[in-house]
């Protein structure tokens, strides 16, 4: 069985139940102007991140493995907005709000969207339904916020017995040390919650898979 060279042990790699998940990869968390920059956080610290994880889409499509990408967007009647969510924090613009790229994470709207250089193609959007039908049973997660949206997926994902593994260097957050306390947290106890590893790493272990 081939191993991916992974954190704190090595990645034992099934090439015929393995995906990628991207998650957020969105212009308003990236881009200046942008729900993240509003909130006074460092966006380029998101786009550094963007070549890493286009070559680890690029590998993983292929080397003939799914891609999935997440975004994190609501409704427009923001019927499925929780005001806890909308109003918490002291933001410039608020969830639903008109900003400079539309409104700030509606569907449909320009910042909501995934960065070009990263875009989806046909069928790689979708997440539960999708891993089930591809008989997916190992994840590997890119994107960011590496301390929030990733690492919250990748703990539900590791709670539904999935077998999960970080690309450090395919994801990021506005916050350095919070990004390495996420990945101490995941390798911990013996792999806990998942196996973290490079990007190269990654894709060394598909390419000998």
């Amino acid at each position: 069985m081939a191993e991916i060279d992974a954190r704190p042990f090595a990645f034992a790699f099934k090439p015929d139940t393995m995906a990628l998940i991207v998650i957020d990869m969105q212009r308003d968390f990236a881009e200046p102007g942008g729900f993240g920059a509003s909130l006074g956080n460092d966006v380029s610290r998101v786009t550094a991140i963007v070549p890493t994880v286009k070559k680890l889409i690029e590998g993983f499509r292929t080397a003939g493995l799914p891609v999935i990408h997440t975004m994190e967007c609501h409704r427009a009647d923001l019927s499925d907005l929780p005001p806890a969510k909308r109003n918490r924090g002291n933001p410039s613009i608020r969830i639903g709000d008109v900003g400079p790229m539309g409104r700030v994470l509606i569907i449909g709207e320009p910042g909501t969207a995934i960065l070009d250089e990263l875009a989806p193609l046909p069928g790689e959007t979708g997440l539960g339904d999708d891993l089930r039908r591809l008989g997916a049973r190992q994840l590997v997660f890119a994107g960011v916020t590496t301390e929030v949206c990733v690492q919250t997926t990748m703990r539900e994902a590791n709670d539904r017995g999935y077998e999960c593994l970080l690309a450090e260097d395919a994801t990021e957050s506005y916050f350095p040390e919070f990004k390495a306390a996420a990945i101490a947290m995941i390798q911990a106890q013996g792999a806990i919650v998942g196996w973290t590893a490079t990007t190269d790493q990654v894709l060394r272990g598909i390419a000998n898979g």
